[in-house]
């Protein structure tokens, strides 16, 4: 009996596609009997010919003609991993149109442009799949669209960007400060030559808003994603925090409340009794509570080669049994709620404060009459260290809505007792 075999195009060859490439040939020995098909590569399309024929084994499979793969009608499914959004969403919509189904791991199109691809590949009654553009080789988009599919979903917490969490790891274990930390993860490849996406959120802010879509039903784009990076994060703030039970994560948070949707990437203090406290390193996770399962924890390694190329070539198998059965384009967008996105303002947070004032009698008592007059209840307040006539004080406050912590924190700037505010950090979670 001959063997059944369908043929992929793969769409970029750098880091991610290289492995998706190495991936579905050490796959080959075993694929048919896993799942009853073979899926050979017939084209990968690049810039550099020259470039990407020193990293393959058969340099003929290369061109940098679309068309070529497009017209292909021998080709089934097309594996994006070029990144960006032009040329890929133009790509992508011309091979659904097709009737190619798609793989990507492209979070960027995906958070920006998500909703009109599904509507695409619904039309087209294709595939069109993107566990890939979430925390690498982590399952959470299947789990949140299907295995959890039994839950009303409430939040979705997530260390979802492996650079930052190496950076503050090492910030928290070793002492370093920011900068020296960062230089650390560029010589070691952890973070980008350029590497402003990760440390200011923006990374993260794309997969919050693809798993706040995917766990809410309801669109959230990146622009609804309230984005703070970890620039500022200093050494002597993640000591008070350890003196508080607590350690410093950069957070996405997505929470569906009764008044609408709130989504934001930030850096947190995290009590150290909480799962997540003990991520650390180049390790991403995801913390997900529903009605049903209550709290379920998903961790792993959030990106690389391997672990990127693991989770495209799991959705390229999905793609393969369904073609074989008949039933691709059976999970479509279960956006089909229309749940308002709250501002930033809107949100209720816990805030931890650090604060530079006159070490004067009264000075304390009028910092908490600020505050207690903007509806901003201190949980603690503690006076750390004197400096010549200056004073530190560290102040965490009970939950209070941002645009009331925000009015206080306008006044304090301007108060002359007040030299400087050296922090403002969320806490995450409620008070013990």
């Amino acid at each position: 009996m001959s063997r059944k075999v369908l043929h992929a195009a793969l769409l970029g060859l750098g880091t991610v596609g290289t492995g998706v490439y190495k991936v579905l040939k050490k796959q080959l020995p075993e694929m048919e009997q896993k799942i009853g098909a073979v899926v050979e590569i017939k084209k990968i399309l690049v810039r550099n010919l020259k470039k990407a024929a020193a990293k393959i084994q058969e340099p003929e499979l290369l061109t940098n003609n679309w068309q070529e793969i497009l017209q292909d009608e021998e080709i089934d499914i097309v594996i994006e991993v070029m990144g960006g959004i032009e040329p890929a969403r133009t790509y992508i919509t011309d091979a659904l149109k097709a009737g190619k189904h798609v793989v990507t791991a492209n979070k960027d199109l995906v958070a920006s442009h998500g909703g009109e691809l599904l509507d695409c590949a619904t039309e087209n009654h294709c595939d069109f799949l993107f566990e890939a553009s979430v925390a690498g080789g982590i399952p959470i988009i299947r789990p949140l669209k299907q295995c959890l599919a039994g839950n009303h979903i409430s939040e979705v917490v997530g260390i979802v960007n492996g650079t930052t969490n190496f950076i503050l790891t090492k910030m928290t274990q070793e002492g370093m400060e920011f900068a020296e930390a960062l230089a650390l993860a560029t010589r070691l490849g952890y973070a980008e030559a350029d590497p402003t996406a990760d440390i200011q959120g923006y990374d993260a802010g794309r997969k919050m808003a693809i798993m706040a879509s995917i766990a809410f039903n309801s669109r959230v784009t990146f622009d609804d994603v309230s984005t703070e990076g970890i620039t500022h994060i200093s050494s002597k703030d993640i000591r008070y925090a350890k003196e508080l039970n607590c350690v410093i994560k950069l957070l996405g948070v997505a929470r569906n409340t009764k008044t609408g949707i709130e989504v934001t990437v930030q850096p947190m203090l995290v009590p150290e009794n909480h799962p997540l406290a003990t991520v650390n390193d180049s390790f991403n996770a995801v913390f997900v509570h529903g009605d049903a399962v209550d709290d379920t924890m998903f961790y792993g390694r959030g990106a690389g080669e391997l672990p990127t190329a693991s989770a495209i070539v799991g959705d390229v198998f999905d793609i393969v049994r369904n073609i074989l059965f008949q039933c691709t384009g059976r999970i479509h967008c279960t956006c089909y709620k229309q749940i308002p996105i709250k501002s930033q303002e809107e949100t209720e947070s816990r805030f931890f404060l650090r604060i530079h004032v006159d070490d004067n009698p009264g000075v304390l008592a009028s910092i908490a009459s600020v505050l207690g007059n903007n509806k901003v209840s201190i949980a603690q307040m503690i006076q750390k260290h004197k400096y010549e006539n200056l004073a530190e004080i560290v102040v965490v406050t009970s939950k209070v809505k941002e645009g009331n912590f925000n009015d206080a924190m306008l006044i304090l700037e301007n108060m002359n007792v007040v030299h400087k505010i050296s922090s403002i950090i969320r806490v995450y979670g409620e008070e013990a």
